[in-house]
């Protein structure tokens, strides 16, 4: 087994046929596809349905491994090539909508001052999404709603913020600046699905005032449903930093006594050391959080001063 077989079959998980990894290696099929042929007699396993074009369950699992290979390999690069100059290579992260609107431009400018030879590569998601390209690699590091209930991945805390109900300004919460949270029972309300952090918080703090959540839809996306409220489909609970201050429009942020904050940290992979250009990154953000956190509305920011904090 080696790393070219190994980047084939990886390759082919991406972009869906053996001649489409070909041009993505810049090679030819023909390489391809003997790479996978001696790769699956090594492992004694079909790894490429050749009739589907898919991979197998055995592909699968080897792709996973791979790429967590692959993403050693690159911190393994990055890591010597920072060592007698300024840190230099290519840091991923994954980030989730509605902090990446406010943090990301913040973060990018400091980065650009601190460590200019480093490159980020932003993916924005859901905490769901993001977990599984956290853990197989796709990622180094994301910023997620917490908690996160898998043992492959170390979190920090960076801030916490407030959930308010947005309502349209035709809808009748729009009438309230603020309300009680048995109010919130007598509403069919946009919500996150159930298994979602927010999701999980919100039913457990309506349990407690002996409140039932009522969906009128269910949509892991905090943004979509922020957007979904401005569109006039009904009212929704969500982050304060999903409306921001200058946001204008016929709508209400309304406060709700009692409703928990939504807590977002950062997240690495807990068995692997993140690279230089990533452990920069780290920094980075948690050095903007602590230092203009609570600028947004509804911020408390938990981040702790020492450097990489994701431990």
């Amino acid at each position: 087994m080696d790393l070219r077989q190994l980047s084939a079959l990886v390759a082919i998980a991406d972009h869906g046929s053996f001649s489409s990894a070909a041009r993505a290696l810049f090679t030819v099929q023909s390489n391809v596809s003997a790479h996978i042929a001696r790769l699956e007699r090594e492992l004694g396993a079909t790894l490429v349905d050749r009739a589907r074009g898919e991979l197998t369950t055995e592909g699968t699992m080897v792709v996973a491994r791979a790429r967590r290979i692959n993403s050693e390999l690159d911190a393994i690069y990055a890591d010597m090539h920072s060592l007698d100059s300024d840190i230099t290579g290519e840091a991923r992260l994954g980030v989730i909508g509605t902090t990446a609107r406010w943090l990301m431009p913040q973060v990018l400018n400091a980065l650009r001052s601190q460590h200019p030879r480093v490159r980020v590569v932003a993916v924005e998601g859901t905490t769901l999404s993001l977990v599984p390209q956290l853990t197989g690699g796709q990622v180094d590091l994301a910023i997620l709603n917490l908690p996160v209930d898998d043992p492959e991945v170390a979190t920090a805390p960076l801030f916490a913020e407030d959930l308010i109900v947005l309502a349209h300004g035709d809808h009748p919460l729009a009438r309230y600046d603020e309300v009680p949270i048995e109010e919130l029972g007598e509403h069919e309300l946009l919500l996150s699905p159930p298994g979602t952090p927010l999701r999980d918080e919100l039913d457990d703090v309506a349990a407690k005032h002996r409140v039932k959540l009522r969906p009128l839809a269910e949509i892991d996306g905090v943004r979509l449903m922020t957007s979904l409220t401005m569109e006039g489909f009904g009212a929704t609970i969500v982050p304060a930093t999903a409306v921001p201050g200058w946001v204008k429009g016929n709508f209400k942020r309304v406060r709700v006594p009692g409703l928990p904050q939504r807590h977002v940290g950062l997240a690495r992979r807990r068995r692997t050391v993140p690279s230089a250009p990533a452990r920069a990154l780290a920094d980075v953000i948690t050095e903007v959080v602590i230092t203009k956190g609570e600028r947004q509305l509804g911020v408390t920011v938990t981040a702790r001063a020492e450097p990489g904090t994701t431990t």
